[in-house]
């Protein structure tokens, strides 16, 4: 597919890192208007304690008050696995539509199973405002954007382009960091491979927005990088690197790795769109599946 890449709008990006989950959570700005963006949202939660609290959502709303801007998008690049998104509590305070990768329904039918949520959970997608499809463009103010399908991570995995500026998710990592796993559930190497080299394809001056970082070697927390640095540089795909390399790396590193901290809250809460499950009763509870993953 072509996409329709302009290079010459250049949005204005604040970053937001949360300390707990290494997330980095965006505020995109249309240069030429006062509309912007949200891109992958954090709902904070003491997990232990079973306390969910919104400080770092309120960081955002905050921010966009105070410049007087039109939030017209909460972006999700896909289901996480290690935050809750914050997007429905922001949604209620600011407005915008909520938007997901289509192959949402895909994750909601893995994981309304393995969470045995039953038929009152609705697999079709319909908690959020936008199911994305490759190429499909939407506006940000007089902002052009577009959604690549960039899978391989999870199946819903989603690229979105803003002018020169690419969020990528879990797609690709700062070069040093490499590639996200590939191991959960409708996740696969080969496929991710194939995505990155989607991104990677794009104009060698492309921003790259990371999703998350966790300062490799005890470096500084980075978030952005270009195509050209990624290309050279990623310890996993970069240098020319094959994809039966990436295949066999990744399918060994992944098979070391522990499950993430937050996993079982997260995919109960993202696959939601942000909505906490309730029980009988109507109240908020979550479930924690044994030898479910």
């Amino acid at each position: 597919m072509t996409y329709p890449v302009n290079m010459g709008i250049r949005p204005e990006v604040e970053a937001y890192f949360d300390d707990d989950s290494n997330t980095i959570s965006y505020i995109v700005k249309d240069p030429t208007s006062n509309a912007c963006a949200i891109i992958d949202s954090v709902m904070d939660i003491d997990y232990a304690a079973g306390r969910i609290t919104y400080e770092h959502a309120d960081a955002l709303i905050a921010r966009i008050k105070e410049c007087g801007c039109e939030l017209q998008w909460i972006i999700e690049t896909h289901v996480h696995a290690d935050h809750l998104s914050a997007a429905p509590y922001i949604q209620e305070k600011l407005g915008g539509k909520i938007g997901v990768g289509a192959q949402i329904l895909v994750v909601q039918d893995v994981f309304g199973k393995i969470f045995n949520e039953g038929t009152e959970f609705q697999r079709d997608g319909s908690q959020f405002d936008k199911l994305f499809e490759d190429g499909d463009t939407y506006k940000i103010g007089n902002m052009d954007a577009f959604a690549i399908y960039t899978p391989g991570h999870t199946p819903a995995c989603m690229t979105h382009v803003i002018g020169n500026a690419a969020f990528v998710g879990d797609t690709l990592f700062m070069p040093d960091g490499g590639s996200a796993r590939a191991d959960f559930p409708g996740g696969d190497a080969g496929t991710l491979y194939d995505s990155i080299q989607t991104v990677l394809a794009l104009p060698d001056e492309m921003r790259l927005f990371m999703c998350h970082d966790y300062g490799p070697n005890g470096r500084d927390i980075q978030w952005e990088t270009t195509v050209a640095e990624e290309k050279a540089h990623n310890i996993h795909v970069g240098a020319g690197k094959s994809r039966e390399e990436f295949i066999r790396f990744r399918t060994e590193r992944d098979a070391q790795l522990a499950m993430p901290r937050l996993i079982i809250p997260s995919l109960q809460v993202n696959m939601r769109a942000g909505e906490i499950p309730t029980d009988k009763d109507g109240k908020p509870m979550l479930k924690v599946p044994v030898n479910g993953l």
